[in-house]
């Protein structure tokens, strides 16, 4: 049993953090306190603490014991709260998604000693993981995948319901898109590039560029075209580019938008809702093909997106644990997946908790 310092107790933080208290001594904090003791009643053995992730002393205090640390803070807060768990000399998965580039604090990780794996959750995350296994196996021509969490009933006129913040989901669809096309770095606007894409289990979905790829872009040079598309219903792309044509993303309204989004788009209490995951891998003649859908679970009442999101991240917490991966320094996923043993362990964690990856 190890003692686990999880931060961040929002939707995606109650599963990880219920997952983890099943075998560990499981240390919760969030600065809203509400929201600690809404998990500590569902789970009386996680212990909680009200936390300011931006004063360094609370958070290095806080995590002074831990064995390894999960961090799972908004965006904005995620660089430095990093930073601060490195210097403090411990282990750490980072599900926080900041927009600055974590490699850039590799050099303190590798100084202290310790292990950071960022970006650990369903997208970016479980693709990372099997381009990284894929890639120490063959030579790949083309890696691209097409993921979305989406309500099981949409309603007009967005039919999209976001499992987290609105501005977090506006920032997707202002920020270029970056992939790779035979071998040059091409940068489109967001939205761009709509395809309707036919599923078996979500029926017409429309897939558009978004700036998904992240570190792969700089980890992964060498394959010659890589590409990430969002899944929304079909007509929520073009609303969107209507929405931001008009400035309600600009910076001085992107406040008030997503406010207003947030009646919108927020899930009701035990609303269905489904996560879906396409990663396709090409080369040496043959195509390889995952697949990912998964509902909400009403029994224990968690989101899709905080499963998949959720349990690639405890699974990652569980691969340091074991022993799988302890190199010193940043590494995101691709790069843990390159290692022997290591997707194989992530895939078999996501099985045990009915998050089947079909392979084709």
């Amino acid at each position: 049993m190890a003692k686990i310092f999880q931060i961040g107790a929002g939707l995606v933080g109650r599963t990880m953090a219920i997952d983890l208290a099943k075998n560990h001594e499981l240390h919760l904090a969030d600065f809203n306190y509400s929201l600690l003791q809404k998990i500590q009643s569902k789970c009386p053995s996680i212990k909680i603490k009200q936390l300011d992730a931006t004063d360094k002393n609370q958070l290095q205090a806080f995590i002074k014991q831990a064995d390894i640390v999960l961090l799972a803070v908004p965006g904005f807060l995620g660089f430095q709260a990093l930073k601060c768990i490195l210097e403090a000399e411990k282990n750490v998965v980072d599900i926080s998604f900041s927009a600055e580039d974590s490699m850039a604090l590799s050099s303190i990780a590798e100084s202290k000693g310790v292990t950071a794996i960022v970006d650990a959750g369903v997208a970016p995350g479980i693709p990372n993981y099997l381009l990284g296994y894929h890639d120490s196996l063959m030579k790949i021509e083309s890696f691209e995948y097409y993921v979305g969490g989406l309500p099981k009933h949409p309603k007009p006129p967005y039919n999209y319901k976001a499992p987290f913040s609105p501005i977090d989901v506006i920032e997707e669809y202002t920020r270029p898109a970056r992939m790779m096309v035979n071998r040059i770095l091409v940068e489109k606007p967001a939205l761009s590039d709509i395809e309707i894409k036919a599923f078996k289990d979500a029926g017409n979905l429309e897939a558009f560029n978004t700036d998904g790829l992240r570190s792969i872009l700089t980890t992964m040079p060498h394959i010659p075209n890589m590409k990430e598309k969002t899944l929304r219903f079909p007509g929520h792309a073009n609303l969107m580019q209507s929405l931001h044509k008009s400035g309600k993303f600009d910076p001085d309204q992107i406040e008030a938008t997503s406010k207003s989004l947030l009646k919108e788009w927020e899930l009701s209490p035990g609303e269905s809702e489904f996560t879906i995951l396409d990663v396709i891998i090409k080369g040496e003649n043959k195509s390889i093909s995952y697949h990912l859908y998964d509902e909400y679970d009403k029994k224990n009442d968690m989101t899709s997106m905080s499963r998949s999101t959720g349990f690639t991240a405890t699974a990652t917490i569980e691969l340091i644990l074991n022993g799988y991966f302890k190199d010193n320094g940043i590494f995101p996923p691709e790069l843990v997946g390159k290692k022997d043993g290591c997707t194989k362990f992530i895939l078999d964690y996501l099985k045990d908790r009915d998050l089947s990856i079909e392979l084709s």
